[in-house]
């Protein structure tokens, strides 16, 4: 039987490096994002329309976050293939696991996208139900090329080659604004068209540098276990659709208030869940190859989350702190008349009521992975569907007593019990080591962000105050240099 002949990989970057790229990518992507929610509030604003984009928007973002899941969940196999020659049998056999869950979900998108939508928006409003099922069609779709996209990202990052995924998922991104700009005088639904042209496109360019990096020799060996590597992917990815999951019940609690409502914390959602991905998604995929080669015992666990933790920290004060001061000023501007006065503030506020979920959503980002690499994978499915049970009763009460701000918070709440739960599952004393921390860092950057801005709030105008508040946050982390935080930076440039 022939060898497969495997591409030498590169020399290693540093986590500083292969992080950035990820970093910039990430970037693009949610400035592109940002573009067209911009675009969409300025020629669509608040309606039943826009309610039913979102909603069906969300079952987009569901299936995207189990896409990057899955990269997180399949990145120590492959990583261990790589090294054994039988990557590309690896990866064909977890291409097979996928059309499982590809297969039915298409068939309900195209064939079933009405009872979809109505399951979906709870009935009511028919044009909000018409909305959802137009977009429904092409969001599906382009949530599975994004599947099957960060299947081939994660093959190359095996091989250390992360600049290919960062360039592809960039470009999609461009290119998806692009068609959403050219064609949005069709409604809302273009963005759903430039959606699927994006991804599409993100997985041609990966697919053809797997195989031009492979060459055209047979591949053999391959074991295709379709049942017991979907089963492995379903326990994988259970914790983070359920945490998606836990958006889609705030959703329909948002609903409960007044038209518009959902679209209003949606945008919120969407700043904060950029935000997120930002500060974990790039360490994250990036560190899973290094940590599988190296191992993870219970300090390198508590390091790992905690250095992590400090530096997302740092940019979820910053933009709680903007958000605080000029939320109103910044959602006019950006997503137009719809947003200005109390409607505007509104979504500011629900920024800053999201910072506590923003901060156990980078918790759990950076946590997760490491279960992955110690195969600790089983408690996952039991998690997750108690994360949801519990979810229902939380959300319902922090509405009842706070309205669509107790929406945000109860979304926080759920999730922070969520963080410490797989904290517990690494083991008892890593829950008390990173309790202990993090505490430091939470209380401490908070306080630094509440001080700095809130100096600046008593001198100057919302705008101003915002800059003025950026500057002044900086400029206290640069005369301090907290201990946690040039540890934590030492700690990601030698993580390659």
């Amino acid at each position: 039987m022939a060898r497969v002949t495997q591409v030498t990989a590169p020399i290693r970057r540093s986590a500083v490096v292969t992080g950035f790229m990820t970093t910039v990518s990430v970037g693009v992507m949610t400035l592109c994002a940002a573009i067209a929610g911009a675009l969409l509030a300025h020629d669509f604003g608040r309606s039943a329309q826009t309610d039913g984009f979102f909603t069906a928007y969300g079952v987009y973002i569901l299936l995207v976050l189990a896409a990057t899941a899955f990269r997180v969940v399949v990145l120590p196999s492959l990583a261990r293939a790589a090294q054994a020659g039988r990557l590309a049998a690896e990866v064909i056999g977890y291409a097979g696991s996928f059309l499982l869950l590809a297969v039915p979900l298409l068939v309900l998108a195209l064939a079933a996208a009405h009872p979809f939508a109505w399951l979906l928006t709870g009935g009511g409003n028919k044009a909000t139900q018409n909305a959802a099922a137009g977009a429904i069609v092409w969001l599906v779709p382009a949530a599975m090329a994004q599947v099957y996209a960060g299947l081939a990202a994660s093959a190359l990052a095996a091989l250390d080659d992360y600049g290919t995924a960062a360039f592809s998922f960039a470009l999609g991104a461009v290119v998806a604004l692009g068609v959403f700009a050219a064609f949005d005088g069709h409604g809302p639904v273009a963005l759903a068209w430039g959606l699927a042209a994006g991804g599409f496109l993100s997985l041609a360019i990966l697919a053809a540098e797997l195989l031009r990096r492979r060459g055209p020799a047979a591949i053999p060996g391959v074991e295709l276990r379709l049942l017991p590597r979907l089963g492995e992917l379903m326990q994988g990815v259970a914790l983070p659709l359920a945490l998606q999951g836990l958006y889609v019940i705030a959703n329909r609690f948002a609903g409960g208030a007044k038209v518009g409502s959902v679209t209003s914390f949606g945008y919120a959602y969407l700043i904060a869940a950029a935000l997120v991905a930002l500060a974990s998604s790039p360490l994250s995929l990036v560190s899973a190859v290094p940590l599988t080669r190296r191992g993870v015992g219970d300090e390198r666990a508590v390091v790992h989350v905690v250095s992590t933790s400090w530096l997302a920290l740092t940019l979820v004060a910053a933009v709680a702190g903007v958000f605080a001061l000029a939320g109103e000023q910044v959602a006019h501007t950006l997503l137009g008349s719809s947003f200005a006065g109390a409607t505007g503030a509104q979504l500011g506020r629900l920024v800053v009521y999201l910072s506590p979920w923003m901060v156990a959503s980078i918790g759990v980002g950076v946590t997760l992975p490491l279960l992955f690499v110690l195969g600790r994978r089983r408690p996952l499915p039991v998690l997750a569907v108690a994360a949801l049970i519990v979810d229902v009763p939380i959300e319902w009460a922090a509405r009842s007593a706070f309205g669509l701000t107790g929406v945000a918070l109860g979304l926080a709440v759920t999730t922070v019990l969520v963080f410490a739960a797989l904290l517990a599952v690494l083991s008892a004393h890593t829950l008390a080591r990173v309790a202990e921390g993090l505490v430091v860092p939470v209380l401490g950057i908070g306080a630094l962000g509440a001080l700095a801005f809130g100096v600046a709030a008593h001198l100057l105008d919302p705008i101003p105050a915002a800059a003025l508040g950026l500057a002044l946050y900086a400029g206290l982390l640069a005369a301090m240099r907290p201990r946690g935080l040039r540890a934590a930076w030492g700690y990601v440039r030698a993580l390659h």
